[in-house]
């Protein structure tokens, strides 16, 4: 059973180095037999800050923007975040579009691709997975952490170590796992 895995890029400022590591990743993850994987960039999207006038478990949404990323989201089997931290927290933009969707993010599993400076934004990690499990979704224990991210990119391209190709496929193994179990619960 091939999933589809959705690497989100989850910084939409201009300067941003997401869209470097997503590239990277995505590399990685369309080599994964598991995998039809799709690069997802928040930016995309244009999300203002949550504007909807109903609740988003309601499912019932009126403006283009919610339904475009709706669908983007409802599509997906996997998540991976490609997620930098900004005072020990994940960005604006990861929360607003977390909070958009209720049903959409509904028993999948999520992992994390986190950049940063020394802490390799690990403490953003932990502060998204406790939004996650509201959001009935599987974050998992594996991850990908790039501390001093800045030196790792190079006229735009990230240069991945070792460390974070193996990191990076004991990701994808452990979502594989998990998607495959927790696709009955959300393709019905």
């Amino acid at each position: 059973m091939t999933l589809r895995l959705h690497t989100i890029i989850a910084s939409t400022r201009p300067g941003r180095v997401g869209p470097a590591v997503g590239a990277w990743f995505q590399g990685v993850a369309e080599a994964h037999p598991a995998f039809d994987a799709r690069l997802v960039d928040l930016a995309d999207f244009a999300l203002p800050v949550f504007d909807e006038p109903n609740h988003p478990r309601s499912g019932k949404y009126v403006h283009d923007h919610t339904k475009a990323w709706s669908e983007s989201v409802a599509a997906a089997d996997a998540f991976v975040f490609v997620a930098p931290e900004y005072n020990f927290h994940p960005t604006p933009a990861l929360v607003n579009a977390l909070t958009y969707l209720a049903q959409e993010w509904a028993y999948k599993p999520a992992g994390f691709v986190s950049y940063g400076g020394a802490s390799g934004a690990v403490r953003s990690v932990d502060n998204t997975k406790g939004l996650l499990t509201v959001l009935r979704m599987v974050p998992l224990l594996e991850q990908v952490m790039v501390p001093l991210v800045g030196q790792k990119v190079k006229d735009g391209v990230f240069q991945a170590e070792e460390i974070h190709e193996t990191s990076a496929r004991a990701m994808l193994d452990e979502l594989a796992k998990l998607g495959g179990a927790l696709k009955p619960l959300h393709a019905g």
